[in-house]
């Protein structure tokens, strides 16, 4: 069976680990943590993990290939113990190689980072999902330019990955507009836009990707993204899918905005 993608609302920066209250109410997300700490309930546990995390773009596709990557705390203004976290979860050399092989055959242009650490993008969510930090894991950046089909085209180079026990997981937020959070008129934004990606999720693979290429002309799309670093791991993870059908874990209404993972396979 081949191991399903997904697309994670990984929250704002250490929210999980903090206890600070912000102009949007408590950092905690009950429901959010609640799903990421279940991820193994809708998916096999994996025999690795490559995460495309919206926090690592990069002139072209970069693989991580460090044996022990470190964390990097890149975010700001949070309590001292948010910059104590810790997840050693091994790095995944052997597949990074794998990777790169596969980029290779379809074309693509890629390169490797012996250096990078695990973002917060990565590191945050999967802590949850993870917390014995046992699970070999590695990023894939995104591609500078942001071109929607530029990463669905990335995703189904990394198809056959899912054939061999790797959970593909495209980390990001599917609203992402700092200055909507709590704002009175982004909830309507966030629900049309929302229901939007959900439709789009439950198609078929050649409507679905043609309307993730086109993402900006859906409603409420600009409003929800104004720029979409955030909403490329979903293209990635799509592209990925193939023709397995697409399903909705979880949604739920966060910091005043409604928030969705998405799932295939």
């Amino acid at each position: 069976m081949r191991t399903p993608t997904v697309y994670i609302p990984h929250g704002g920066g250490p929210w999980p680990f903090v206890d600070m209250q912000t102009p949007w109410g408590d950092m905690r997300l009950p429901t959010l943590r609640a799903y990421l700490e279940g991820l193994t309930e809708h998916v096999d546990r994996p025999k690795a993990v490559l995460s495309i995390s919206a926090h690592w773009e990069a002139p072209v596709a970069t693989v991580q290939t460090g044996d022990s990557p470190p964390l990097l705390f890149d975010y700001y203004g949070f309590p001292a113990e948010a910059y104590q976290l810790t997840w050693p979860a091994p790095g995944a050399p052997e597949l990074a190689a794998r990777i790169g092989a596969l980029l290779s055959a379809a074309g693509l242009t890629w390169k490797a980072d012996p250096d990078r650490g695990f973002d917060h993008g990565t590191f945050v969510p999967l802590k949850l999902t993870f917390p014995d930090a046992d699970v070999p894991t590695l990023q894939l950046s995104l591609i500078q330019g942001l071109d929607p089909a530029a990463h669905l085209a990335l995703g189904r180079a990394l198809a056959p990955l899912r054939e061999e026990g790797v959970l593909i997981v495209g980390s990001g937020m599917s609203y992402h507009n700092m200055r909507g959070f709590g704002a009175s008129n982004a909830l309507a934004a966030s629900r049309a836009f929302d229901g939007w990606l959900q439709e789009t999720t439950l198609l078929g693979q050649r409507e679905r990707d043609a309307r993730l290429t086109a993402w900006s002309s859906a409603p409420g799309a600009r409003a929800c993204h104004p720029r979409e670093e955030h909403l490329l791991p979903l293209m990635v993870v799509a592209g990925a899918a193939g023709a397995d059908p697409g399903s909705v874990p979880f949604s739920d209404t966060l910091m005043g905005v409604q928030i969705s993972a998405l799932q295939f396979g």
